[in-house]
């Protein structure tokens, strides 16, 4: 046997268990499509939890991969590369920073941006604020940043220095300020916790209670940068410059890489030997994100997300109209969107998502409110009218 009850019983008996995995062996990419072992195919509105925002197997990322792989896959960081300097050079030139810190994941990142944050900042001053709701890793540090105490259960004592704001409350969030703080830190939408939104004013207060207070402000773009909101970084909407971004995820397409990045001023508070990461910047990943970023910046991209992301949360509202029982709206930016359900609709999210899924479409339940859709980047029209096609079916069969 080859097919997905064979890969299942094979990985079920290898595999540590962290996972509740659909009875599905991924086998093959393309676009906004998948294929699992079975040769059945699938609509892919999950991304790989928004990586792969050009979607599977693209031509010129692949293209890229290969050409690295065949000259150089790695090199210590006591070296330099091309591929490294060039997209650090990408990094800084189409945002805020001036400095990029290389790392392998979203989580790898943020332990990156608190570390620099507390280095900073002087031995005293360490607590970092974030909110409750918010997701920021599975390390440790991560963890406990994270506030949603589902993630903690089991992992006690987390690390010291951590503080949870309520979601939306900046007069609470200003009260937790203390001598030892040193961070406030946020997604500018929070994904897994539902597609929160945080609106202009507050992160804007966020802004000004650091200047206030002397505190760096640090945005968890992990999810929401890479063109998911529409621009090539989420704080590009909103009138407010972090002093420190963690982006990951799609940055290689697929590929593990993360980095952090921050003003001149604050990255001299890293010196040689402070922070490190064997494979971070590694020359395959590095050379994929350097793909990935020149076609995002092309002439038209961020302005297709931006009307593909308007025709989606437009087709879900009209669902979400269809079926007031089950969904009261839509929420999110870009193509990163959650229809919000009703009581009854949350009862029955996990329901909505396996029959989805059984219609060969991916999506899945976030925060326990909403279902969640973050399609490739280069999604179609046709495509959107066919997941919605599908989401439609299953409403109305419930």
């Amino acid at each position: 046997m080859t097919g997905n009850r064979n890969w299942k019983i094979r990985g079920d008996k290898v595999f540590i268990q962290t996972y509740d995995r659909f009875p599905a062996a991924m086998v093959r990419g393309e676009g906004c499509r998948l294929w699992d072992a079975d040769g059945r195919e699938y609509l892919d509105f999950l991304s790989g939890i928004a990586v792969c925002s050009l979607g599977h197997s693209h031509p010129a990322v692949t293209e890229a991969i290969c050409r690295q792989a065949n000259t150089l896959m790695h090199v210590s960081n006591l070296f330099y590369t091309v591929p490294q300097i060039e997209l650090a050079e990408l990094l800084v030139a189409h945002s805020f920073a001036d400095r990029v810190f290389m790392a392998n994941s979203g989580a790898e990142a943020n332990e990156a941006a608190i570390k620099l944050a507390r280095i900073h900042s002087g031995a005293d001053r360490y607590e970092v604020i974030s909110l409750a709701g918010s997701f920021h890793g599975r390390t440790l540090a991560t963890v406990a940043a994270t506030g949603q105490p589902k993630f903690h259960e089991g992992f006690e004592p987390l690390p010291k220095g951590f503080v949870h704001a309520e979601f939306g409350d900046p007069a609470q969030l200003e009260g937790l300020i203390s001598e030892r703080t040193c961070a406030i830190l946020c997604e500018p939408l929070q994904g897994e916790s539902g597609v929160r939104p945080l609106d202009t004013s507050y992160l804007q207060a966020f802004r000004k209670l650091c200047d206030r207070h002397g505190l760096l402000l640090i945005f968890d773009e992990v999810q929401t940068g890479m063109g998911r909101t529409g621009s090539l970084f989420a704080y590009e909407q909103l009138g407010v410059i972090p002093d420190i971004m963690t982006v990951a995820k799609a940055l290689g397409n697929g590929l593990p890489i993360g980095a952090m990045l921050t003003t001149e001023e604050i990255a001299t508070s890293l010196s040689a030997g402070t922070h490190a990461s064997t494979f971070g910047g590694n020359p395959v990943a590095a050379a994929a994100a350097v793909a990935t970023m020149k076609l995002m910046l092309a002439d038209d991209f961020l302005e297709g997300v931006r009307a593909k992301g308007n025709y989606l949360a437009g087709r879900l509202k009209d669902l979400a109209a269809s079926y007031p029982d089950l969904a009261t709206g839509v929420r999110g930016r870009g193509l990163l969107l959650g229809l919000v359900l009703t009581d009854k609709g949350i009862s029955l999210g996990r329901t909505i998502v396996e029959r989805l899924f059984d219609k060969g479409v991916l999506v899945n339940f976030a925060g326990n409110t909403v279902i969640r859709c973050i399609p490739p980047l280069v999604i179609n029209e046709s495509d959107i009218d066919e997941m919605v096609t599908k989401l439609n079916d299953v409403l109305k069969e419930i």
